[in-house]
């Protein structure tokens, strides 16, 4: 038999679960099976990789010095494969026929995809849904992905670990997500230290917004309740139950019986970017991508009247074409 990656893929898996049973349970595979396949790579390296007994799998001397080269080897052959997939994909014309978005969520992807469908009809548009911006990154920086639409707590910007271009399409002002009837909707924006003795519900995802929000609620005064953190569909059914509030970006549209308003001075806000890989075909493509998403966020955000014109006094906040058209 000759070693190949994927049986050194094998050895990296149970040296780091320390247990046969848990790599078959990672690897997908059964469990009689990964161990059948371990004994052919060892009978192909001479000898025992791993010393194996209850308490678990720990490699040999021998396994050491497979593990240390199958270290070197997969992480190479990873970054091979990405950089030949630009590659191939830098021999294409300037205009893509192919995008590939992926997305947290919100009405911009709507946006992006409409108008991309309308000025180019054959081009194959795939999109993909995700809570956190480090999974979409890796997806572009692999290329797996084209573009990122994300958002991020608004003093702050993705992490530059992937080498991505990250580029603002507009920092809003984070909403409170009420039943119609609740006390603070008599204002048009709320005083988070009116909020004290309420709970919260958010949607998942990664960032700083909890610690941020916190920090919010600190210099108001007061240190929330409780926090609960689950899918949208959940929050709103949270919020409609009265169970707790919600936090939320402008541009969501509320179900009948509820409604937000921004927070009064914008303690909170929320920046949202698209991103790329500068190596990549995308990257031909991307002010064009930014103007769509830029051109979808003002027609959502528009759509929010009482929040344009809070806006009026918050000139910080907006898309660029808002901030230059005040």
């Amino acid at each position: 038999m000759n070693l190949e990656l994927r049986h050194l893929k094998v050895v990296c898996a149970i040296a780091e679960t320390g247990s046969v049973t848990k790599a078959a349970s990672q690897l997908g595979l059964a469990q009689p099976a990964l161990t059948a396949q371990l004994q052919r790579i060892e009978r192909t390296l001479g000898g025992p990789l791993f010393d194996r007994d209850r308490r678990g799998a720990r490699p040999t001397a021998l396994g050491e010095l497979v593990l240390s080269r199958a270290r070197v080897l997969l992480p190479a052959m990873k970054g091979l494969q990405d950089e030949a997939a630009r590659l191939a994909g830098a021999a294409t014309d300037d205009t893509l026929s192919r995008y590939r978005i992926g997305a947290i969520g919100g009405p911009i992807m709507g946006g992006m995809v409409g108008r991309l469908s309308t000025a180019q009809p054959d081009a194959q548009i795939t999109t993909h849904a995700s809570y956190w911006v480090e999974e979409l990154a890796t997806m572009v920086a692999s290329g797996k992905l084209d573009y990122a639409q994300v958002g991020v707590c608004g003093d702050a910007m993705p992490s530059g670990d992937h080498g991505l271009v990250w580029q603002t399409i507009a920092v809003d002002a984070v909403c409170v997500l009420m039943p119609d009837d609740h006390p603070c909707t008599k204002d048009v924006d709320v005083d988070l230290a009116e909020l004290a003795e309420e709970q919260w519900v958010g949607s998942t995802g990664d960032g700083c917004l909890g610690d941020c929000f916190a920090a919010a609620c600190a210099r108001a005064g007061f240190t929330p309740r409780r926090v609960l953190e689950t899918d949208l569909r959940s929050a709103v059914d949270m919020v409609e139950s009265g169970q707790a509030v919600g936090l939320c970006q402008p541009t969501f549209r509320p179900p009948p019986g509820l409604t937000h308003r921004p927070l009064r001075g914008a303690p909170l806000r929320w920046r949202l970017v698209l991103g790329w890989h500068p190596d990549s075909p995308a990257a031909r493509s991307a002010s064009k991508l930014m103007r769509m998403a830029e051109e979808a966020y003002q027609e959502v955000v528009a759509r929010n009247t009482s929040y344009v014109e809070w806006m009026a006094d918050h000139t910080q906040l907006g898309g660029h074409q808002m901030a230059a058209a005040q």
